[in-house]
């Protein structure tokens, strides 16, 4: 059988490089992308993997990163959206956008709607990184997207998770008759680094000795594994969101088609703003 090409963003530690391993031993060909230039490419090293490198906070990177995957990769049966985490402040991107809603939701949907045309070819399946974050914060405000009226480090990372569930959804319903599947998955709580940097409460479990009673990353990891190698529409349904292998209950919005549409839209707009155009 020939190797599957996995695309792991956020793969440079954490459940993405957990992941990365996992499938990199199973025999699939994995691509490692992440932000630092080092940390991923010893990631990759370790692996004798391919990788690439980007910053999800600059959109032009994105958009560097996607032609270089279409460049290299004419198959792509797996892109694992990884990436994400949770910020401090409220600052804005060199592209003008709140961080955290950049990072963990308009960076993944830029680089799936780029590489659209290789995915649907691939018949491959889009994995979505969320987080239990989306019923425990996430409010979405299409009015106030980027917290710009009502700002929490919290609420920006829990809209950002459900932002993803929604992407989700919608990716399901636009491109599951062309052969597309996907899935958005909640990794537990995890030791990871994704804290980093951040000014919330959360920093106090994740940065602190409190970080040994979380999951380890292969942990975290497992769903992530289970839904690139497990077989969709027999071993896993798309378009739902998973913990624990198991179709898990969302944010009550989550489940507004309306919705989802109308921010695929928005975000649509707000990438495509000065690029090309996406995928509709």
């Amino acid at each position: 059988m020939t190797a599957r090409t996995i695309v792991i963003t956020g793969a440079s530690d954490g459940i993405g490089a957990a992941a990365a391993r996992a499938l990199s031993q199973s025999g699939d060909r994995v691509v490692i992308v992440g932000r630092s230039p080092a940390k991923t490419a010893a990631v990759a090293e370790a692996l004798g993997a391919d990788f690439l490198v980007a910053d999800f906070a600059c959109l032009d990177e994105v958009r560097t990163l996607a032609a270089e995957l279409q460049e290299h990769y004419p198959r792509i049966d797996v892109l694992a959206n990884n990436a994400g985490g949770i910020m401090g402040d409220r600052v804005t991107t060199v592209d003008g956008y709140e961080k955290t809603f950049q990072v963990n939701h308009l960076a993944p949907f830029l680089l799936t709607t780029l590489l659209m045309d290789r995915l649907v070819a691939s018949r491959a399946r889009v994995i979505n990184t969320s987080s239990a974050a989306n019923q425990l914060f996430g409010k979405i405000d299409l009015d106030d997207l980027q917290g710009e009226t009502k700002y929490s480090a919290n609420k920006a990372y829990g809209d950002g998770k459900l932002a993803n569930i929604l992407f989700t959804r919608e990716l399901h319903r636009r491109y599951s008759d062309e052969g597309l599947t996907t899935a958005s998955f909640h990794p537990g709580v995890v030791a990871t680094s994704f804290s980093t940097g951040s000014t919330t409460l959360m920093r106090l479990i994740y940065q602190t000795p409190l970080k040994r009673l979380l999951l380890g990353a292969e942990q975290g990891a497992d769903t992530l594994v289970w839904l690139a190698t497990a077989t969709p529409g027999t071993d896993w349904a798309s378009g739902e969101y998973y913990e624990k292998r198991r179709i898990q209950k969302a944010n009550k919005q989550a489940y507004d088609s309306q919705l989802a549409a109308a921010l695929w839209e928005q975000s649509s707009a707000l990438v495509a703003a000065h690029s090309a155009p996406l995928a509709s």
